[in-house]
């Protein structure tokens, strides 16, 4: 399903490759006839800059943040529908294929008390305390009141998990800040030429490094807070295994892209009235382009580190260095080993832990390709051909380094179907959110539509640019070299709509602000409900069984239909004729007691035998009494 959205993608982002040399606000941004000079991106260590060094940026924000990126986020929440549709169709397949279409609630009553031993130990350990006060015949059992401890636990665990997770997240933003700074009073020409790329990759390898170690941590928290919680089966710990892991898990990896996505650059306030945090560090500012490309670089990275790092070096890595350690044994090991059967050394193969780990990586893929896929079109095609290699890798790694699974039925992939169906209908709203606030889509069509002289995009860059004065700023906060253009600055530009200083209400919003935010709420609700009306047209229009499937599975209720009513049918014969026969066999015992039953003519004996010949005719069952 991967090749179809892979291809697209890559279109979409050819298109904007196609199209950057005719974009005209990046056109204006590199026009070094502007003259635009940008208010100072920190304080005191940063100076005043010109607008077209960021040339490079807004042409390769183009290439993300074009017309066809709208277009790219309805296709991709229609193809997670089909996904999903897909999915249910093929399930149903595997279903008759392997004959568990019955499977379910059968099986379920049959495995009902079959109990985790761990659940019964501590049945066992109740029953032994109330054993005196326990009516004779009630079955004891663990009430909520018994696990309300682990309950409590595990809601405080995971919200302390969870706010270390936001605690990190801060502390790269802090680092951010603290090396843009560093790196503007720098020196070094090479480290202050390429400041923005610099702390945008470092930050994001960070973050990936973060990730990655977290993810093994919080396996182990949500391994041990299942464990506390005492689930009756093992089905139930599975499920509540798999939430607690996903929650985590989910908050981890997708942290540092809500935040760049949603957060960032509108907590900043304005020049002259900043907003700082822990004392005097100044909350980050988007690009003049958008925060869409940082937000690129970090999806991109995140993603590609986690499949290369994670799911296929860890996969092969670690269960090839615990094969290599157990080789490093003594000689007499090895000497044994040797004569071990094949099934002997198999044995002493890894375990088999079970497809949680499988599952939960297509279900974070599944997220990075889904739900901020406007910022990143080419998400799809790393998706599929990281699937292509670890298909390989894990072929190997179960046939080479692990022990064989013990195979158990399922009826379906359980828990996992609901999480990727509550992805699919998240990513519609995240996506709209992305298009209308995150990049310039909604501003472009504003001004194309309301506030352009001749209906193009000529003057869209100053239009979205505000006039501050240099002498409103606060005490210490002006840069320390004002004279680094070469002139004296007394106006600079900063991004945002608001009042300029000549105004009565200065620095206020101005009207252009809540048209353009009036215009991105709209485009929320329209482009929600459309591919929301869209995806359950999609949903009602497939039908979730395949036709061949549903016309097979017809056919066999109809045959054994048939078959219980000729099992009916014959009973009932059966039954009539043994009434017929014991109804004959008493009559004939009377006869023969009677006289003239042993004096019965020969003629008789020829009419018995002109009856038997006849029921041997008619396919009648024939007694020989």
């Amino acid at each position: 399903m991967l090749i179809p959205a892979a291809i697209v993608g890559v279109i979409v982002f050819l298109y904007g490759c196609a199209t950057v040399d005719g974009n005209i606000p990046s056109m204006e941004i590199c026009d070094p006839r502007n003259n635009i000079t940008m208010c100072p991106l920190c304080d005191r260590a940063c100076s005043y800059w010109k607008l077209v060094t960021a040339c490079g940026t807004a042409r390769a924000s183009h290439l993300f943040d074009n017309p066809a990126t709208v277009f790219f986020s309805i296709f991709m929440a229609l193809w997670a529908v089909l996904f999903m549709e897909h999915w249910k169709r093929r399930q149903m397949r595997l279903n008759y294929i392997w004959d568990l279409t019955g499977f379910g609630e059968e099986e379920e009553e049959e495995h009902k008390d079959h109990n985790r031993a761990e659940y019964e130990f501590r049945v066992m350990k109740k029953t032994m305390r109330q054993d005196n006060s326990t009516p004779k015949g009630e079955k004891v059992k663990l009430t909520c009141t018994d696990r309300m401890p682990a309950y409590l636990t595990t809601v405080v665990m995971m919200g302390f998990m969870i706010l270390v997770t936001f605690a990190i997240v801060f502390g790269v933003i802090l680092y951010r800040i603290s090396i843009k700074a560093a790196l503007h009073m720098s020196t070094s020409t090479v480290a202050r030429s390429n400041i923005r790329a610099t702390v945008k990759t470092t930050a994001a390898i960070i973050n990936l490094i973060i990730i990655i170690i977290m993810d093994e941590i919080y396996g182990a928290i949500a391994r041990w807070l299942t464990t506390l919680e005492v689930p009756k089966t093992d089905k139930n710990y599975e499920e509540r295994l798999i939430f607690k892991t996903f929650v985590l898990k989910f908050v981890n990896a997708f942290t540092p892209i809500v935040y760049l996505a949603f957060f960032r650059g509108r907590l900043v306030g304005r020049p002259g009235s900043y907003l700082y945090v822990v004392g005097s560090y100044r909350m980050e500012e988007c690009a003049h382009a958008g925060c869409l490309m940082e937000l690129c670089i970090q999806l991109c990275i995140t993603m590609l580190g986690k499949q290369l790092i994670q799911n296929n070096l860890f996969e092969i890595g670690i269960p090839k260095l615990k094969k290599l350690l157990r080789r490093r044994k003594s000689d007499l090991e090895e000497e044994v080993n040797k004569t071990l059967q094949r099934h002997e050394k198999d044995h002493m193969l890894g375990p088999f832990t079970g497809l949680s780990p499988e599952y939960m990586e297509m279900i974070i893929q599944f997220g990075m390709v889904t739900l901020f896929v406007a910022s990143f079109p080419l998400a799809p095609l790393f998706a599929l051909l990281n699937n292509i290699i670890e298909i390989r890798l894990d072929a190997k790694k179960f046939v080479m380094e692990l022990r064989r699974p013990i195979a158990a039925k399922a009826k379906d992939i359980g828990i996992w179907y609901n999480l990727l169906r509550g992805l699919s209908k998240v990513a519609v709203i995240v996506n709209a959110f992305v298009i209308s606030f995150t990049s310039d889509f909604i501003p472009r069509l504003v001004y194309q539509y309301m506030y352009s002289v001749d209906g193009t995009m000529h003057g869209f860059v100053n239009h979205t640019l505000s006039y501050f004065n240099v002498s409103d700023f606060q005490p210490g906060t002006d840069p320390i070299q004002p004279m680094h253009l070469g002139y004296k600055v007394e106006i600079c530009r900063y991004k945002d709509y608001r009042e300029p200083p000549s105004s009565s209400t200065p620095y206020e919003l101005s009207k252009e602000f809540w048209a353009v935010l009036a215009a991105r709420l709209a485009f929320v609700v329209v482009f929600q409900n459309v591919v929301m009306l869209m995806s359950d047209f999609v949903d009602w229009l497939i039908p979730d069984i395949p036709k061949d499937i549903s016309l097979q599975i017809h056919k066999e209720k109809i045959l054994m239909v048939e078959l219980f009513m000729k099992e009916e049918q014959g009973k009932r014969l059966a039954a009539r004729d043994n009434h017929n026969l014991d109804n004959f066999a008493s009559h004939s015992s009377a006869n023969r007691s009677s006289p003239r039953a042993r004096s019965r003519p020969a003629a008789q004996d020829v009419v018995w035998e002109n009856e038997h010949h006849e029921r041997e005719a008619n396919g009648s069952p024939v007694y020989r009494v």
